[in-house]
């Protein structure tokens, strides 16, 4: 059990330094930030692409050959288009990302209800969670306040959340150092 409290504060605390690196990123440079976006999901299409065709060439019967040359085709498509247009794609991005923070934030608040913790890490995991829905809920109400303004409230949020998963991180380390071992339990001497 002590390894595991040990394993999840050191996930915790990289996950939030790396949260903090990504912040900075998009902070100093809200262009590039978008624009690589941009870039990697159209380097992720076609990679399913390609994925798609060679699945499609390794089946045995002509119905998934098809079904998989289709989704080939519309993963290069989206590959294409996410590279041509890269301000639609922006949008589309700044879409998903609203999704995914509303989504990652309400599941956040409802492991902050989760027992076993103590009371500053649930605090702490409700927090961030509200920041993530609120963020989510903002890049909704306002679709259109640009690409930039995403990239700079993204690093805001990441900052934000980083800096909450490593104090989460160092209290669970704080919680595991308080325990004894059963085995030292029972040899008190």
């Amino acid at each position: 059990m002590f390894k595991s409290l040990k394993s999840t504060s050191t996930s915790l605390i990289l996950l939030g330094i790396l949260a903090v690196v990504v912040g900075i990123i998009a902070i100093a440079w809200p262009n590039v930030t978008i624009l690589a976006l941009v870039i990697l999901f159209a380097v992720y299409a076609f990679i399913a692409g390609g994925l798609q065709a060679a699945r499609a060439f390794s089946s045995r019967s002509a119905g998934p050959v098809f079904g998989y040359l289709l989704l080939a085709l519309i993963d290069l498509a989206a590959g294409v288009i996410a590279l041509v247009w890269p301000g639609p794609t922006a949008f589309v991005l700044v879409i998903v990302v609203g999704a995914w923070a509303l989504v990652g934030g309400v599941v956040e608040v409802v492991a902050g209800f989760g027992s076993g913790e103590t009371a500053g890490t649930r605090a702490l995991f409700i927090v961030s969670g509200l920041v993530s829905v609120a963020f989510g809920i903002l890049l909704f109400a306002r679709p259109g306040v640009g690409a930039v303004t995403l990239a700079l409230l993204f690093g805001l949020y990441s900052l934000i959340y980083g800096f909450s998963q490593i104090t989460a991180g160092v209290q669970v380390r704080q919680l595991g150092k308080s325990f004894q071992p059963f085995t030292e339990l029972k040899n008190p001497a």
